[in-house]
């Protein structure tokens, strides 16, 4: 039996490590005995869900699963859901996405997000971090059939002060869409740069961290109103902002605190929960513990 020299074995793991995962998680949802159930559940690489749980009765409630617990440049991560006519699913995480520094290679994350006439997703993973000299590119597009709804949410945190990362080499491309058929309804892309002006200028970030986006489709007068009575924030640490634009309600935060971020975030949910999909917030037991 022949041994591998050391120096060989330290090689193929540099090889392996170089390359990547390549994850891909296909999701479908429909209603089953009066409820909605996961129908298809295909993975291929570290990526997966748990069964659904059920604390509001009919509508699934989804924790997606990446093992490893980070993403490394080379990784590729694909995320596909489908929910059927008039189901409903809430799909989250159970901790927080991050991506580790780079070596050059990029890492992706995409998400393709569809939902059926009369059905309902709400999208609401938990914080990503960005450490320093990571290379990220995220995707998300969303698209809704008529008489369909989505709320979904993104929230990033640049670095990590507490362990002297500020996020000082890297780069992040985002995109964010949401459409039905072939009409946009809101479309957001972001490139930031780690060395970019917008990090500190008071037309940017303002030298914060933690910036996020919040998005419901739908128009409804009284959204604005109810968020804006349900969010109170600190003027002097943070921004907060709720948007009516013509297809969709649109609310962002900047400061620098992804926990804070969270529970601003969770209070403009509360609030527009009844508004655009009919009940009241039940946030994910995953989410307590």
């Amino acid at each position: 039996m022949s041994v591998a020299r050391p120096e060989a074995r330290a090689e193929v793991e540099t090889a392996i490590a170089s390359a990547g995962w390549s994850a891909t998680l296909e999701i479908g949802f429909q209603i089953v005995a009066g409820r909605t159930a996961v129908v298809k559940k295909r993975h291929v690489g570290p990526l997966g869900v748990q069964r659904a749980f059920y604390p509001e009765r009919a509508l699934a409630h989804v924790y997606l699963l990446h093992p490893p617990g980070g993403i490394v440049h080379g990784d590729e991560l694909h995320v596909g859901v489908d929910v059927g006519q008039a189901a409903s699913a809430l799909i989250t995480t159970p901790a927080a996405t991050k991506f580790y520094r780079s070596a050059g290679r990029i890492a992706r994350q995409t998400a393709a997000l569809r939902v059926q006439a009369a059905g309902s997703l709400e999208w609401l993973p938990q914080e990503t971090i960005v450490f320093g000299d990571a290379q990220v590119r995220t995707q998300t597009r969303v698209e809704l059939e008529p008489g369909a709804r989505f709320c979904g949410w993104d929230i990033v945190c640049l670095g990590r002060a507490a362990s002297g990362d500020h996020f000082a080499r890297g780069r992040i491309r985002q995109a964010f869409e949401l459409w039905q058929g072939e009409r946009p309804l809101w479309i957001e892309r972001t490139e930031l740069a780690a060395d970019s002006a917008v990090r500190h200028a008071s037309w940017g970030l303002g030298g914060h961290s933690v910036f996020g986006t919040f998005v419901c489709s739908g128009n409804d007068p009284s959204a604005v109103a109810a968020v804006r009575a349900a969010v109170p924030f600190d003027v002097k640490a943070e921004l907060f902002s709720v948007t009516q634009t013509r297809f969709a309600i649109v609310c962002r935060y900047l400061g620098d605190g992804t926990e804070r971020a969270r529970t601003v975030f969770l209070q403009a949910w509360a609030a527009l929960r009844p508004i655009v999909f009919g009940r009241v917030a039940s946030p994910p037991r995953i989410w307590l513990t």
